[in-house]
């Protein structure tokens, strides 16, 4: 996507005509900083061609402006264009693409090194909060959102497609991680979707979409939104570092964080590490269709054997209770 292109259309929206784009992050979609010549910043979404309709997008919007109006989350704001739609439409030489502006966020993604115990009982009262208002949210007519349910995440023709074309799923590795699919179908049917446990969540709440400035922590990108398990919010807290040995401790400050507002069952309790590795198993397939990114490039040389090496815990489990019979399984991954 040329930077050219991007500056040519800022004129849609008030405020940005003659700014520079610069491209800040590339995964599901592109996202720019836009600079302009009085010093105002911006920050542009272009949309992914093909993956989210203009409905669903504007149903995120929606979500998002009524979060940052019924809550004291704090979320990005999204601006409208000249014509006042939030949503607009950009000619790129190609095919059009929809794109959003928001203003601009000061802060800084976290990284896994740092000291996170803090921020993740900041993390878990904001999950808390986005689920205590999906619970009462009511949407308007239209608005369609994605489903992150098991067979959405774990079939062959999930958003992200299947798992099983993802690198290094093969031998022993696909063994272990056909028998997980099983297991969490069993385990997440099981669980149910009540409205107490199964809703609209952010899907994606991991340390790249939190921007810290401060003291001040800001929750961005909701652009996978969709309708799932709420205790799935936690899994994607700890995405792509699930297997660090501070996992458990952010794991407690996470949930005391959520259960200062929201308070948790046991039931719940017991599917955290269903929801750990069904996370797993989603950025697996997104590892496998997004090659082309440089997160994807550097996971997957070893994402499909850590995922198998964890998922051994809870297949153990379910080989005592002699469902899955995992004996044949063990000693396969190093």
């Amino acid at each position: 996507m040329h930077i050219r292109a991007i500056e040519r259309c800022l004129g849609q929206w008030p405020g940005t005509e003659g700014g520079t784009a610069t491209l800040i992050n590339l995964s599901e979609n592109h996202t720019f900083r836009i600079d302009t010549a009085r010093g105002e910043r911006f920050i542009l979404r272009v949309h992914r061609a093909g993956y989210h309709t203009a409905a669903a997008i504007r149903s995120e919007l929606e979500w998002l402006d009524r979060l940052g109006r019924d809550t004291r989350l704090p979320v990005p704001r999204a601006l409208p264009g000249r014509d006042g739609a939030l949503l607009q439409t950009l000619s790129l030489g190609g095919a059009p693409r929809h794109a959003v502006l928001f203003a601009f966020e000061a802060g800084a993604e976290p990284a896994p090194a740092d000291d996170l115990a803090g921020l993740f009982s900041t993390l878990g009262q904001f999950a808390a909060l986005a689920h205590r208002h999906a619970a009462s949210f009511a949407p308007s007519a239209g608005f369609v959102r994605p489903v992150w349910d098991a067979e959405a995440i774990l079939g062959a023709d999930g958003p992200w497609r299947s798992w099983r074309q993802a690198p290094h799923v093969a031998g022993d590795v696909a063994v272990v991680l056909n028998a997980l699919d099983r297991r969490l179908r069993a385990d997440l049917s099981a669980y149910g979707k009540g409205r107490d446990r199964f809703g609209l969540i952010h899907a994606d709440m991991r340390l790249a979409n939190l921007l810290v400035d401060g003291d001040r922590v800001t929750l961005i990108d909701f652009d996978d939104c969709g309708f799932g398990w709420y205790l799935y919010d936690f899994a994607a807290a700890i995405s792509f570092f699930e297997d660090d040995p501070q996992i458990p401790a952010l794991r407690q400050s996470w949930l005391a964080g959520y259960n200062r507002i929201r308070p948790l069952t046991t039931s719940d309790l017991g599917m955290l590490d269903a929801m750990v590795l069904l996370r797993r198993m989603a950025l697996l397939a997104w590892i496998g269709s997004h090659h082309e990114t440089e997160l994807a490039q550097a996971h997957a040389p070893r994402f499909a054997e850590v995922t198998a090496r964890l998922a051994e815990s809870l297949l153990a489990a379910s080989n005592e209770r002699g469902d899955l019979g995992l004996a044949r399984l063990e000693a396969h991954i190093p």
